[in-house]
């Protein structure tokens, strides 16, 4: 089965839909999926879902879907550092459901496992618990949180062969290796496409059996959240 397509409007042909549930890979601006994020921007779908670490920043990884108002509701861990995801949130335009960063990746990870739910400790006691089933082992309380299983997984890896294993890059290894598992199916954007045979099975970070199309989307720039200089010495 040939899994390589010619650009990103291709490879999701056929899998956009108004309503869906996206799970998205990438940490900040590391690791984005921004081929394919753009994509989805060109094909006007509307009241998504998405779960994902972050939103990106103003006008760059998600924050291009939410200035579009294609999101309607997001699944994140970490939003500090977009103005538009903050001003849509309090004006109560954007629904959100807060979730802590381990906990997310693994609620991703199980749902790629098909594990519908699993209990942790984390957030006991806080307003991560609120609506949830609380139970205790040991004598200790611990709280329901259900897997992600998305319609649509869209990730960012490093370097892939023909029949789509991955391997991704340092950082952004995070949350697409999760993400890429827990969608019905997986789209990836990869910087370089290699012959089957070319890579390490032992260096090989998710198998190709969880990807069904792949697209090679660079060249890309680097582009950095927050840039931090200090003043030169006076010589």
């Amino acid at each position: 089965m040939n899994k390589i397509f010619p650009n990103a409007e291709a490879a999701l042909d056929g899998l956009l839909r108004d309503g869906m549930l996206i799970a998205s890979g990438g940490f900040g601006l590391c690791g984005i999926p921004e081929r394919l994020i753009d994509a989805i921007v060109a094909s006007g779908v509307t009241g998504l879902t998405v779960a994902s670490n972050n939103a990106g920043i103003d006008g760059e990884g998600l924050g291009k879907l939410l200035r579009t108002r294609q999101i309607a509701k997001m699944l994140s861990s970490y939003v500090g550092e977009n103005k538009e995801f903050e001003r849509q949130y309090l004006a109560g335009e954007l629904e959100v459901e807060f979730c802590p960063q381990g906990t997310l990746a693994e609620r991703m990870r199980a749902g790629g496992a098909g594990i519908p739910g699993f209990y942790t400790k984390t957030g006991v006691g806080t307003q991560v618990a609120e609506g949830k089933e609380v139970k205790n082992f040991d004598g200790q309380d611990y709280i329901l949180e259900r897997g992600i299983f998305a319609d649509l997984a869209i990730v960012k890896a490093w370097k892939a062969d023909e029949t789509g294993n991955l391997v991704f890059r340092k950082t952004a290894r995070n949350f697409n290796a999760p993400a890429a598992t827990c969608g019905k199916v997986c789209v990836v954007e990869v910087e370089e496409i290699v012959p089957v045979g070319s890579l390490d099975p032992d260096s090989i970070h998710l198998p190709g059996v969880y990807v069904q199309r792949l697209i090679v989307g660079s060249p890309y720039d680097k582009k950095i959240e927050f840039r931090t200089v200090r003043e030169r010495e006076a010589a």
